[in-house]
């Protein structure tokens, strides 16, 4: 018997509320809506075609890295042969930043020295003097137990080049 008093009980309330047969107030809504006057869907915006911008200041110095000082360019001094070799195959550390650069120790081996760099996503490599690192066409021209010395060739502003020495210390973690 319990097994069906829960349906009828739903059978016996839906019926109630059929009974009331006077749904006036629902046709009034409904009829009212009905002869609303019609919208109008707006016409699709029109849109600017997009055009990519072209960055004409590669060849630049960066404005986020530090200026040339006349101290520098008098020290080196400005030579009319000083371009950077374009023709040569890049090497994977010019990808990087000179910034984001790290030495991070040296090895030596057959007589040589090799510095490692971290280029800081997590990548270590090896480098001696003659490689290039950093986007600034920086060439490792001397290398220690404690520092790699580079000469980097950045524009000067009046179309032409100079070089610029850079440092690269040896950077000890606290552990």
């Amino acid at each position: 018997m319990t097994r069906y008093a829960a349906p009828i009980a739903a059978l016996l309330a839906l019926t109630g509320c059929s009974l009331d047969g006077d749904h006036s107030d629902l046709h009034q809504k409904m009829a009212a809506v009905e002869h609303k006057p019609k919208g109008q869907i707006d016409p699709i915006p029109t849109f600017t075609p997009y055009s990519p911008y072209v960055y004409s200041a590669a060849a630049q110095r960066s404005p986020f890295s530090r200026p040339v000082l006349e101290s520098d360019q008098r020290l080196v001094g400005r030579k009319l042969d000083v371009a950077p070799d374009t023709n040569r195959q890049r090497e994977l550390l010019e990808g990087y930043p000179f910034d984001a650069l790290s030495m991070v120790g040296t090895l030596s081996r057959a007589g040589q020295l090799w510095a490692l760099i971290d280029d800081g996503e997590g990548g270590i490599h090896r480098i001696t003097v003659g490689n290039y690192l950093g986007k600034n066409h920086g060439r490792v021209v001397n290398a220690s137990q404690s520092q790699l010395d580079v000469l980097e060739i950045v524009p000067d502003g009046t179309g032409g080049w100079i070089e610029r020495p850079r440092a690269l210390t040896l950077e000890e973690k606290d552990n």
